[in-house]
């Protein structure tokens, strides 16, 4: 099962320029989050934070109960091998098969045979749609089987904890969903801890269980999902929609006489190609395990957790909530769990989940 990390007050700088402060939040065990932001935010200097590649000036990263800010260098070396990281570029050695590159952390991290270790690479290959393609160079294959190729390394070591940075980049809109779709079957079959770095609004809209947005320095919100697809804070309104109108300019952000112009040519008539303001609003259904996959454990546990919180949420989120558990039976169909106040009963009916541990340490939509 994957393992809860938090953040506690987070600041990192490079030299003069700060990149974000004061960042808290938590992800929870065994959920998929994601965290989107404008770029230049520091998304991608947060996840190499988050392994240790990069020391933040002040704050705690606690991975395991394990703060790896103050740990030593062995207990830095043992809380990595929890993690598994798909990079934005799939960070494969050029010179090596595609075998040898997702063989690599089991000959560095384990003693297993090669016999042991032939097993595990081709099942992670054949899972990531690489089965026939061991053989080849990185630089003989697309871009897409190069980003399948490090999630195939990304998983030998059965991670707790699966870091994903830019998962879109560089694949076209089919290939994006079909991987989106691998990464929510691997949290039904493991159980693991994903973080999603991405750019991609359809993806943030509809595979994580909870979601984030870095801007100006600052966390602008953490939590489930619904929270943040329902906001009406201007920079998250903006971001979902890709629209110029708002706080976010080419240099992240503009001055309010730009601001004011933008605004007096949309209501002159010009159209910057963006949604339309109430296209986007709403929360859409979330991406399930493919049928035959075992169930999310980590589903069941945020629905618990989130059915203690809900009414503490804002209530465009509440809503939202309450009609997609209508929607599917308040749950995926395989696991009754408990109704929360309000909410619309299941089809059918059934006792709560037991033994599911609750998190009230979502980042606060003030930070």
């Amino acid at each position: 099962m994957g393992v809860e990390v938090s953040v506690e007050g987070l600041t990192k700088s490079f030299g003069s320029q700060k990149i974000w402060e004061d960042v808290t939040f938590t992800l929870p065990e065994g959920e998929v989050s994601a965290l989107l932001g404008p770029s230049g935010t520091g998304k991608s200097v947060f996840l190499k934070s988050l392994i240790g590649l990069l020391r933040p000036e002040r704050g705690k990263i606690i991975i395991d109960g394990t703060d790896i800010l103050q740990c030593t260098a062995k207990e830095l070396y043992e809380v990595r091998k929890l993690f598994g990281v798909l990079f934005q570029d799939g960070a494969l050695f050029g010179s090596m098969d595609l075998y040898d590159n997702v063989a690599f952390p089991l000959r560095e991290h384990t003693r297993k045979s090669e016999s042991e270790i032939r097993n595990i690479v081709m099942e992670k290959l054949e899972l990531t749609g690489l089965t026939g393609a061991e053989g080849k160079l990185p630089g003989e294959i697309s871009g897409g089987m190069r980003k399948r190729a490090g999630l195939a390394r990304a998983l030998v070591l059965d991670p707790e904890i699966i870091l994903v940075d830019e998962p879109d980049s560089g694949l076209d809109p089919v290939r994006t969903t079909y991987l989106a779709q691998l990464l929510i079957d691997i949290n039904a079959q493991i159980d693991a801890t994903i973080l999603i770095v991405t750019h991609n609004i359809n993806l943030a809209r509809t595979v994580p269980d909870n979601l984030g947005m870095l801007y100006r320095k600052n966390l602008v919100m953490f939590g489930p999902r619904e929270v943040l697809l329902t906001s009406e804070e201007p920079s998250v309104r903006q971001f979902l929609r890709g629209s110029k109108l708002g706080p976010i300019g080419m240099s992240e952000e503009k001055d309010d006489a730009q601001m004011r112009a933008e605004m007096e040519q949309a209501e002159a008539g010009h159209n910057d190609g963006s949604p339309g303001e109430d296209e986007l609003r709403g929360v859409p259904s979330q991406m399930q395990p493919t049928p035959g996959s075992p169930v999310r454990q980590g589903e069941l546990r945020r629905e618990k957790r989130v059915s203690e919180m809900l009414d503490t949420l804002p209530e465009g989120a509440q809503n939202a909530i309450r009609e997609e558990w209508a929607a599917r039976g308040h749950g995926n169909g395989n696991t009754a769990t408990a109704v929360p106040a309000g909410a619309v009963a299941p089809a059918s009916g059934g006792d709560s989940a037991s033994g599911i541990g609750l998190d009230d340490h979502y980042g606060s939509a003030e930070n």
